[in-house]
Order: C-alpha cells, then sequence, then structure tokens
C-alpha cells in the first residue's frame, strides 16, 4: 500500500508540473484494486479495464485541480464506484448498487508465523468469504485487503461507520464459523513452547 505523504507527493508533482512520470506511478499503486473493485461490479474485465482507465483519463485531465483533492485514494474508489453504476445504468443492468455486485479477492493474507495454514484451509476461508452477501463481502475485501479505514470504506460504500463495523463483524463471524476456527486454540501456545 502506497503511503499517504508518497500520494499527496504524487498530487503535488502531477498539479503543478505535468509530471508523466509521478501520474504513471500514481496509476500502477492504484490499478490492481481499482480494476478488482470495478471487476466486482461489472463482472467483465475488459468493462472494469476500461472504467479504471477512464477514471485515470480524467484525473489526467483535471491534473491542475487534483491537489485539492484530500484523500486521493478514496476519491478513486468513489470515482470507480460511480462509472461503474453509470455504466450499469446505462446499460440497463440490474444497478442494486454495490449491495448485488461480487468482489475479486486477493489471495488471503496469512501469518506463518501466527498459523500453520493448510491449503485446505485456505480454501475453506476463501470458500467462506466467497459464501458471504455481496455487501459484505465488498466491506470485507475494503477493509481487510486493500487496508482501507472504516471511515474510507464507509465513505466509498455510501454508508454509515457503524455499519461498516457491524457488516465486519458479520464477515468474520461467518467467517470463524465456517471455518471452524478456534481463536482461543489458534492463541494458546503448546506447553512446551513458552517463555
Amino acid at each position: 500500500m502506497i503511503a499517504a505523504a508518497k500520494i499527496r507527493y504524487l498530487q503535488e508533482r502531477i498539479a503543478k508540473e505535468d509530471d508523466t512520470i509521478a501520474y504513471k506511478e500514481l496509476f500502477v499503486s492504484f490499478y490492481n484494486s481499482l480494476l478488482r473493485f470495478a471487476l466486482g461490479m461489472v463482472k467483465s474485465k475488459e468493462i472494469a479495464e476500461e472504467i479504471v482507465s477512464d477514471v485515470f483519463i480524467a484525473i489526467w485531465e483535471k491534473r491542475k485541480r487534483i491537489s485539492s483533492i484530500g484523500n486521493l485514494q478514496v476519491y478513486l474508489f468513489i470515482a470507480v464506484k460511480n462509472t461503474a453504476l453509470n455504466y450499469l445504468s446505462r446499460n440497463k443492468q440490474v444497478v442494486e448498487n454495490v449491495d448485488e455486485s461480487s468482489n475479486e479477492l486477493r489471495s488471503v493474507y496469512i501469518d506463518p508465523e501466527q498459523l500453520m495454514v493448510t491449503a485446505e484451509m485456505v480454501a475453506r476461508i476463501k470458500a467462506a468469504i466467497d459464501q458471504l452477501p455481496p455487501k459484505c463481502r465488498m466491506i470485507f475485501t475494503l477493509v481487510k485487503e486493500e487496508e482501507l479505514k472504516y471511515r474510507e470504506v464507509a465513505e466509498i460504500m455510501g454508508i454509515s461507520v457503524k455499519t461498516v463495523e457491524a457488516q465486519l463483524a458479520i464477515a468474520l463471524k461467518k467467517i470463524g464459523t465456517a471455518v471452524h476456527f478456534d481463536i482461543g486454540r489458534a492463541i494458546s501456545a503448546p506447553s512446551g513452547n513458552k517463555r
């Protein structure tokens, strides 16, 4: 994940100096995350790529004003969401906002020092995530995969922070139940490994 200070630096370079190298770095830094987000809504890789490209073209065209954007990461996600919803609306597809969209997930992050997770467990976790309701799955993805703050996810999704918290709690509970994960057992060290 790109640091906020680096994003701000790139914004300034793009706005004040028409810096194409900074623009490319910004594009590369956000492209995959935004593509997954758009793909979850439009379900077509080609259309998702076009949506993300359109957002970045608009950023370049309005580059002189880019430095006034307070949180560019949130701005980009909202721009992709709105562009995807406009596409769905223009093409007479059912627009249930992000509630009815699925989301492509990156691989599940697993810290091998904390747990030894088998391939079967990874598959069970992925299956549990895939079974989450669409809105819940998207919130889980934005918080856990994209590492956005609850407030940022709330802004992107157009919901309250409390709703983000509630949906994330639901997701974690369902995932935990689906994989029969016992957090107490996983945290406690075997008697021979105490320090």
